[in-house]
């Protein structure tokens, strides 16, 4: 997609992976941002100091449930849809919610989509795979969601793949937990929580059986250099493809973040149901495309500590 000049529509634009995004889609794909957001989550600053393009930005403030997706879409070529509730554990407290907005704001945008011949990346997550014994990948038959926020996920994968008879066009990827600095920074996940808490001098509570437990982890610099990678293979080929840094177990986070922070108080508490939590995910069916993660753990982590330095 060399030098093609048409419009991409982000929704939720504003938080932890739209507010990076937005400043580093390459200029070589668009001359317009549409920038969708609700502004529920209050982050107004993600606004700020955007750079300068060649690109223009425009900020739509709307909702995914309500606005007119055909108005917005004309001229768009691509929406890359990151509007959710993306609090996993907190989606417990919400299910209906969560259910509405992650899947019923999916279906509005991929239904929007197939009526305006219009190319959508949708970013589901690795915890549909929920408690595995052994490595997954795309092609495992026995998906666990643990959350409503993951259940609303898959059943948005299985929504699109209706669609796809019908022509949509779309790409599905499995982004592994966030972690990294961004101005639209989100603080309940795990490698985000811990740094924070150790920032601000709180101790940190580990559950003894999850140290060495691994889940899969995206650095938020790999995640936007995946978007502009799609983008510039027009990847939107009905895929489905894991995406992540790697995968860390708690000990490796706790360990790296001991680096910046020395005096680190870590509690460790018992709780059974940790021990069904693990699991690993192989993603090399997306490094296989020509996909290289840059990022690390010490990376991601030094970035937030160093946004926090003046408070440690």
């Amino acid at each position: 997609m060399k030098n093609i000049k048409n419009k991409i529509l982000i929704t939720g634009a504003l938080g932890h992976i739209g507010a990076s995004l937005i400043r580093n889609i390459n200029e070589n794909f668009t001359g317009e941002i549409l920038l969708l957001d609700n502004l529920e989550s209050r982050r107004f600053p993600s606004l700020y100091n955007l750079p300068k393009k060649k690109y223009r930005y425009r900020f739509i403030r709307d909702d995914i449930l309500t606005t007119d997706f055909d108005k917005h879409l004309k001229g768009v070529s691509v929406v890359i849809h990151l509007a959710a509730i993306t609090d996993a554990e907190g989606s417990h407290k919400i299910p209906k919610k969560v259910e509405k907005v992650n899947y019923g704001g999916l279906r509005r945008v991929a239904d929007a989509c197939l009526k305006n011949k219009v190319k959508i990346l949708f970013p589901s997550t690795t915890s549909v795979y929920g408690s595995q014994a052994s490595v997954v990948d795309e092609t495992c038959e026995e998906l666990k969601p643990q959350s409503p926020y993951a259940a609303a996920k898959l059943k948005s994968e299985e929504y699109l793949n209706t669609l796809k008879p019908k022509g949509l066009k779309f790409v599905i990827c499995r982004f592994g937990t966030i972690f990294g600095h961004s101005i639209g920074m989100r603080y309940d996940t795990a490698v985000n929580r811990f740094t924070w808490q150790a920032a601000t001098g709180l101790p940190i509570t580990v559950w003894k059986t999850a140290w060495n437990q691994k889940r899969p982890y995206l650095y938020l610099g790999d995640c936007v250099r995946a978007v502009n990678f799609i983008v510039k293979k027009d990847l939107f080929n009905g895929e489905i493809y894991n995406v992540l840094t790697a995968n860390f177990a708690v000990k490796d986070v706790v360990n790296t973040i001991k680096k910046f922070v020395p005096k680190l108080t870590v509690t460790y508490v018992d709780s059974p149901i940790m021990n069904q939590l693990s699991y690993n995910v192989d993603d090399s069916k997306f490094r296989e495309l020509g996909f290289k993660p840059k990022g690390n753990l010490k990376k991601g982590i030094s970035e937030t500590i160093s946004s926090l330095r003046k408070i440690i």
